[in-house]
């Protein structure tokens, strides 16, 4: 067994995985999964630079997660950032302080294309689905807070884009409002399908057999949707849904105050204000391809932290890690 550290920087959460791979099957073995809300991407979209609260918090957090790696005997680490990374003007600060916590392993954080960022979700989600029987083609939508990535693939990756609409952006954008109004909603709906359009020039949507969804967003629409009282990823690991489930549960989030989400009992603290933006591009997207006759929408717990896991094992053992 070869025991890695796993950390997903995004624009609205930072998470870490410590895993035990084995080299022979590439199986993982959680050691620890933690995911931290920290939004580090908040106002990126309207200045350009990342806050410098933010940063604070999200250095912070880092530092914890390299700690936490060294106690727990990773011998090899890798720090991914995206969406609020690529598009800030002081990504260099934050490069020193990831520097900086994570001394001991003589990484920095990985500023990863969109391209790349898909097929690690994509090598994340898909190995459980393959094991449990559940059919391709898949399309794997890995939504985050200021992009999402569309992958088509079955055994490996067929095409893919990223597109830059997701939770946080926009609900900076868009849904200020509490209920967002028609007219918000509207405006959000129409950015979330000109950004579909854009990935179907290069993903093709008709033949997928399975829409495969990932990140809190989705995991969060499947809990209101599965009617959970608390948030269970066991019971939302590979949860089937049909395409109308999906969607009500879709629109009543969307339509919530943020008093009644704050009351359910399987919402983070911290998605409280952005899951009704995340909900809408998971509406939009389930809607889309429903329209093309996909009715199977599984939910993935699993992503491109995996993805990001077996990479660093892959690289130890002097493999292609993507």
């Amino acid at each position: 067994m070869t025991r890695v550290g796993a950390v997903d920087c995004g624009t609205n959460s930072i998470r870490l995985l410590v895993a035990d791979v084995n080299p022979s099957t590439g199986a993982l073995t959680d050691v620890l999964r933690r995911m931290e809300v920290v939004r580090l991407g908040y106002g990126v979209d309207r200045t350009g630079r990342i806050d410098p609260e933010a940063m604070e918090r999200t250095l912070a957090m880092a530092q914890e997660y390299a700690d936490q790696c060294r106690e727990l005997g990773a011998e090899r680490v890798r720090f991914v950032a995206t969406s609020a990374s690529r598009d800030a003007s002081n990504a260099d600060e934050f490069v020193a302080g990831v520097r900086t916590a994570f001394a001991h392993y003589g990484i920095a954080p990985e500023v990863i294309s969109g391209d790349e960022e898909a097929a690690l979700s994509f090598r994340g989600a898909t190995g459980d689905l393959r094991a449990a029987g559940i059919p391709g083609p898949y399309l794997v939508v890995d939504l985050g807070g200021g992009s999402t990535e569309l992958v088509r693939g079955h055994d490996t990756v067929e095409s893919a884009r990223s597109v830059d609409v997701g939770c946080v952006r926009l609900t900076e954008r868009h849904l200020r409002s509490d209920p967002p109004t028609a007219a918000e909603v509207a405006a959000a709906t129409a950015d979330v399908d000109a950004a579909i359009d854009l990935a179907r020039e290069r993903v093709e949507l008709d033949g997928v057999a399975t829409l495969v969804g990932l990140a809190g967003s989705v995991t969060t629409v499947t809990a209101h949707a599965l009617g959970l009282t608390s948030y269970q990823p066991d019971r939302i690991h590979l949860a089937s849904l049909s395409s109308a489930a999906v969607l009500r549960a879709c629109d009543e989030l969307l339509a919530m105050t943020r008093a009644e989400r704050a009351a359910l009992g399987f919402m983070h603290p911290g998605r409280v204000d952005v899951i009704g933006a995340g909900a809408l591009v998971w509406r939009e997207v389930v809607r889309r391809t429903a329209e093309l006759g996909v009715d199977r929408v599984v939910t993935s717990e699993h992503d491109i932290l995996d993805g990001i896991a077996l990479s660093v094992a892959e690289a130890g053992n002097g493999r292609n890690r993507t």
